[in-house]
């Protein structure tokens, strides 16, 4: 009788260990089963709970404090570029592991987000909210969380020399005493462009939380670029959501970089409709598409 009651654990066992290994020497390339989606939307989280991060806030301040620990404790070296516009100050931070890289000439990879929340929701439905700041659990905080959960995860060691840099003063294009957009990026391509080298490409992403996320090929990225990055969307399995045709022209954090000739491509879902409202908060979010973007980059560097 124990031998009866024991064979159908056993029978159980073994099927289900026959389902994991044909998993894994059927789809060998799929990395998702490494990616804590949970983690990188607790980042998402965390910016949340400081409030609206927009320039010159309390908010804006303690991001900057809490990013700077954070990728120090994970073992990257932090560098803050200060500017100043129209008398706002501008701090990108940058991340970088350059002194483990041992090939001095090995590639160098931007991966780029901006943190900063806009100033007024001026895209909101109702007049009284459009003074408002606006929450940015998309338009900001999405791009963090997934370059914060790639530092924790990317080895320390690599043959890519990759910087992660969080841009300010993206987002406060046509508000008075602003009107430009993407003024973190262009102080960052105006010191690179007076160095004798530059990086060899810049990935940015931007609103790459929404719950029902289809990034398109944006329009005025670089197409080699964008032609890499797509081919690990279809290994990695993931063509459902980075579809593979083109949709809209943005003016983003990789345009200054494109215009002194290093090869950028946005990643972005511009089919938000809680764009630049105050419906751009945590419920309108996803960790599924935060996961699933953050796989793709992974396995573009590490799988090269």
């Amino acid at each position: 009788m124990l031998k009866r009651f024991f064979d159908p654990i056993l029978i159980l066992f073994v099927f289900s260990l026959a389902i994991l290994v044909c998993a894994v020497f059927l789809f060998p390339n799929i990395t998702n089963a490494f990616t804590d989606k949970d983690n990188a939307f607790s980042y998402l989280e965390e910016q949340m709970s400081f409030g609206p991060r927009t320039p010159g806030s309390e908010a804006h301040e303690k991001f900057l404090n809490w990013v700077t620990q954070k990728l120090s404790a994970q073992g990257w070296d932090v560098d803050l570029q200060k500017g100043n516009y129209k008398g706002h100050e501008i701090t990108n931070v940058i991340a970088s592991r350059q002194n483990l890289v041992a090939d001095p000439d090995a590639e160098w990879i931007i991966l780029g987000a901006h943190y900063d929340s806009r100033l007024s929701a001026d895209a909101d439905s109702v007049s009284a909210n459009q003074t408002q700041p606006v929450p940015g659990a998309n338009d900001g905080a999405s791009g963090v969380a997934i370059l914060l959960e790639l530092a924790e995860r990317l080895p320390k060691e690599s043959d890519k020399n990759i910087w992660l840099v969080f841009f300010d003063g993206e987002d406060q294009g046509n508000i008075a005493g602003w009107e430009e957009w993407c003024i973190g990026s262009k102080m960052m391509a105006q010191y690179l462009e007076k160095q004798d080298r530059r990086p060899d490409k810049v990935v940015v992403i931007d609103m790459v939380g929404d719950k029902d996320l289809q990034i398109f090929r944006e329009k005025n990225s670089d197409k080699a670029l964008t032609d890499e990055i797509w081919s690990t969307t279809e290994k990695e399995g993931l063509s459902n959501i980075f579809q593979d045709k083109e949709k809209y022209s943005i003016y983003d954090d990789h345009i200054p970089f494109l215009k002194i000739g290093i090869p950028a491509v946005d990643l972005i879902d511009f089919d938000y409709p809680a764009w630049h409202t105050l419906a751009d908060d945590i419920q309108n979010v996803s960790s599924d598409s935060l996961a699933a973007v953050e796989q793709v980059l992974y396995a573009w560097l590490t799988k090269k």
